[in-house]
């Protein structure tokens, strides 16, 4: 496994982490032993960058996340977990609340890194009464670093203004080779303050990978069945950035989702994808997208026709 620095710190996080939105019903991973054996897989190559969050499955990514740590006697220090709070609970007593209860479903003293999940728009939370609650939490050891998950650059920077003795690290975006909007504000915006990119739904769902017909995508019933990534005009497109990534993965013996992981890394040192995992043989190819690199050309001509989709969210 390769490692890199979160953030401007020392400390060291995995090149790729584990996304734990599966173990939900949104995903349908709801059997625990599943979850165990994704996790101790992931562990065992190597990946100690965990990411969960307190509305998967209204506590049930935690619960079993922290229960599998605790059974696979994983050693505290050895895993970064990184959890995330959601607008609505972002009032400055609810945060403590929150916090509290989530440590409690992890079963640890301690939270590597609380994110932010989204603004708190429809509550009207003032941005710096939540984030001198991160840094008071920061203060009394419940968590080591502060983060935000999908803000733009200009709330990242309101939020900034409100720490004192702190900043933030991470970053957590949707990101993957057919959904590029990143790229135009966010990642630079990240580059230049040094932080580290978490890349939420690096494979699109799995839209990359192309393995589903059109009439599947039609017959969806969990959190695929909206996403943009499925809207026909738009699979038939990526069908076609498939099918080169099927291409290229035959070339280096490796797997089209390896393939598509190892570019988005590529693109910047500063991005950690951090894709789910629904069984422990996708743990392992997870892991496989590390410690190789596409080469230059190859990376150009994904680009290329990844550039090439017209993608829309309008839908009706």
């Amino acid at each position: 496994m390769e490692f890199t620095n979160l953030g401007k710190t020392n400390e060291k996080i995995s090149r790729i982490g584990l996304g734990a939105w599966q173990f939900s019903d949104a995903w349908g991973v709801t059997e625990y032993n599943i979850a165990k054996q994704v996790v101790s897989s992931s562990i065992e190559l190597g990946i100690n960058l965990i990411d969960t969050a307190m509305v998967y499955g209204r506590g049930m990514s935690e619960s079993f996340l922290g229960k599998a740590l605790r059974e696979l006697n994983i050693e505290r220090s050895s895993v970064f977990i990184v959890t995330k709070i959601p607008g609505e609970f972002l009032s400055y007593d609810d945060v403590f609340k929150a916090v509290d209860r989530s440590l409690e479903r992890l079963q640890t003293d301690y939270i590597d890194a609380l994110l932010a999940h989204w603004p708190p728009v429809w509550h009207n939370h003032p941005t710096c009464e939540y984030m001198k609650a991160f840094e008071r939490l920061v203060e009394l050891g419940k968590i080591r670093y502060i983060g935000l998950s999908d803000y733009p650059p200009e709330l990242a920077e309101a939020a900034r203004y409100c720490l004192s003795k702190n900043d933030l690290q991470i970053m957590e975006i949707r990101y993957n080779l057919v959904e590029r909007q990143a790229e135009k504000e966010i990642i630079p915006y990240v580059e230049s303050s040094e932080m580290t990119m978490l890349a939420w739904s690096p494979l699109a769902k799995a839209a990359i990978l192309g393995k589903y017909s059109m009439e599947e995508i039609n017959n969806f019933r969990d959190v695929r069945r909206n996403d943009a990534v499925f809207y026909p005009e738009n699979y038939k497109q990526i069908l076609k950035l498939a099918d080169v990534i099927k291409e290229i993965a035959k070339k280096y013996d490796k797997t089209p989702s390896q393939v598509a992981l190892n570019w988005l890394m590529n693109y910047s040192k500063n991005i950690v994808p951090i894709p789910g995992a629904k069984s422990k043989e996708q743990a392992i190819e997870n892991a496989g997208s590390v410690g190789w690199k596409l080469s230059y050309s190859d990376w150009r001509k994904i680009d290329e026709i990844s550039k090439s989709i017209k993608f829309t969210y309008v839908n009706f």
